[in-house]
């Protein structure tokens, strides 16, 4: 019988230092309670759309292998999206996985992936996973570009790949257009060219689009998904831009990787996207409501451009941000607590936008908590 040493040892010996020295990405159990901490949509289809999809699904060939470029699904995103026809459009298995192609295509030895931060923490995971370095730059106090310290460290680390996110997750904001074409023009320079990818996925909710930025600049990527707009089950995300990037990212992607559910369900939707699309315009609605009713309760929401509200727990309240985040935890209520998570997030709580009723059961837990009956 072979000699083998503890699991223990041997997970040692064998996983990189790196790797085991992080967390998996933590994914909170909201069985039973209001869910709003992953920025989903909330609304259901109406009942005829989802009869139609049903029968839909039933006639979809599991025994196959689906399309591996999933043509009807990209014809679509075309068309809702107004994609110019000289750019290609490349799925994945969500954002996640186009950001991974993106890492794993440009994993030479000492690269480097750079973004702000707070930002998107899959950037910096999928770098670290690849083997990949990581520079983080910090946002202003404001969550504006600290645009010195980002083309410094630009000059400085040459990075392969630099994400900016339009608007920003958890911040939520819009940051100002010349600093943006700033940071692109300094990622193509005579002695260093790098791309970059603006990541949209909040793009249903926001009043600004980079689509014509690809008309522009050769180096930029636009990175969309579905999952806002309220597709979040089925993991489908995009990356659009000229082919001879996206020509090199398929041959880094895994044969088959949107399934054959996925494909039937994504085209259907995207045949009914101005359902998904007065969804988000009642959430944009919700979203100035209860920005204005958390300001009323005392606590310090940020202007977002999302479908989430960052909020401060100000030093007055009475309560931290821990403690607040507990407390609508015990009420049935899941949110996302920032605190600790970042020095710009201090004292921080994510609130994803719901629906009215979702959204009317949050504040009357706020007003019991932040205000209980003497």
């Amino acid at each position: 019988m072979t000699s083998f040493s503890s699991v223990s040892t041997l997970v040692e010996q064998l996983i990189r230092d790196d790797i085991r020295a992080l967390q998996a990405y933590p994914v909170g159990d909201a069985s039973g309670m209001v869910k709003l901490d992953a920025m989903e949509n909330p609304y259901h289809w109406p009942e005829d759309m989802v009869s139609q999809w049903q029968q839909l699904l039933a006639e979809c060939s599991l025994n196959r292998y689906p399309h591996p470029k999933a043509p009807e699904v990209v014809e679509g995103l075309r068309r809702v999206m107004n994609v110019p026809e000289q750019y290609e459009v490349l799925l994945g298995n969500g954002s996640d996985e186009i950001i991974q192609l993106l890492a794993m295509a440009v994993a030479n030895p000492g690269a480097t992936v750079m973004a702000p931060e707070p930002g998107f923490v899959m950037y910096r995971m999928t770098a670290t996973f690849v083997g990949l370095d990581y520079v983080g730059v910090p946002l202003n106090e404001d969550f504006s570009l600290d645009v010195p310290a980002m083309t410094a460290a630009i000059s400085e680390r040459k990075p392969a790949l630099l994400f900016l996110a339009q608007p920003n997750n958890p911040t939520g904001n819009l940051w100002a257009e010349e600093d943006l074409h700033t940071l692109v023009q300094a990622m193509a320079t005579p002695d260093h060219t790098g791309l970059v990818i603006l990541d949209e996925a909040y793009l249903p909710f926001s009043s600004r689009s980079h689509l014509d930025w690809l008309d522009q600049y050769p180096n930029v990527l636009v990175m969309r998904t579905l999952s806002k707009v309220g597709l979040a089950g089925l993991r489908l995300g995009m990356i659009i831009g000229r082919a001879e990037w996206l020509n090199e990212l398929d041959k880094v992607r895994m044969p088959y990787n949107i399934n054959v559910l996925t494909q039937a369900s994504a085209a259907f939707a995207l045949k009914h996207y101005d359902v998904l699309e007065q969804q988000c315009q009642a959430l944009c609605q919700q979203r100035t409501r209860l920005f204005e009713a958390l300001e009323a309760l005392g606590l310090e929401p940020f202007e977002s451009e999302a479908n989430f509200v960052l909020t401060r727990v100000p030093q007055g309240a009475g309560i931290s941000a821990r403690e607040l985040f507990d407390a609508l935890k015990q009420a049935g209520i899941l949110i996302k607590c920032l605190d600790g998570g970042h020095p710009l997030l201090t004292a921080c709580l994510r609130f994803t936008v719901g629906s009215e009723e979702e959204n009317t059961q949050l504040l009357d837990a706020l007003k019991v908590i932040l205000d209980p009956p003497s």
